[in-house]
């Protein structure tokens, strides 16, 4: 059976099925891997241990991964379930965001703007071969330029979750979930029985 099939659209009569997992190759993925890890970084060496801050970071940091990996290994089954996950991530992040922002206003430090020289070069890392924790390094020297490359860490994946989004939406208005699927394949088996 093809992936991403639906019945009668595509000259068959197969029930679409959806892969599931490889939520690694992700980009998405990928990039709130690099935000948990810079997240427990920053808190460690930035927000008191003992603050509520400092857990509820790394909590949104972690969310925003874990729930993209978990909608990306529920996709076969149910992709309402892998939308309404996605759009936790998405939503953890946003969180994030807001707790970066907050730390950089109350503590009187500079937000780079979207078309700052700072932040083209903190997006242009990544379009660089090594996407990995190494390309950021230098920024995580201070409070105020780590809280910024976070921030626009996160205004990427967070673009990236988005169009995800919109196609996981898609994709369900245009082949159903697993209920319709099942549906569809007891119709076609009730026809050939006939």
């Amino acid at each position: 059976m093809n992936d991403n099939k639906t019945n009668g659209t595509d000259g068959t009569n197969e029930a679409p099925t959806f892969k599931r997992g490889g939520y690694r190759n992700l980009k998405s993925f990928q990039k709130a891997t690099l935000i948990f890890d810079f997240t427990v970084e920053f808190c460690e060496k930035f927000i008191d241990r003992k603050s509520r801050t400092h857990d509820q970071m790394v909590q949104a940091a972690r969310s925003g991964r874990q729930n993209i990996a978990e909608g990306s290994l529920a996709s076969a089954t149910s992709k309402k379930t892998e939308l309404k996950l996605t759009n936790v991530a998405r939503a953890s992040l946003e969180e994030l965001l807001l707790d970066y922002e907050d730390f950089l206003r109350q503590h009187n430090l500079k937000m780079w703007t979207k078309n700052s020289e700072e932040a083209k070069i903190v997006r242009g890392l990544a379009y660089s071969q090594d996407k990995s924790h190494s390309s950021y390094p230098s920024y995580l020297k201070t409070g105020e330029t780590a809280a910024n490359m976070m921030i626009c860490l996160i205004h990427q994946t967070n673009y990236l979750l988005d169009r995800q989004i919109k196609t996981l939406s898609d994709e369900f208005l245009k082949y159903g979930g697993f209920t319709e699927r099942l549906y569809w394949k007891r119709k076609e088996y009730r026809e050939k029985s006939q």
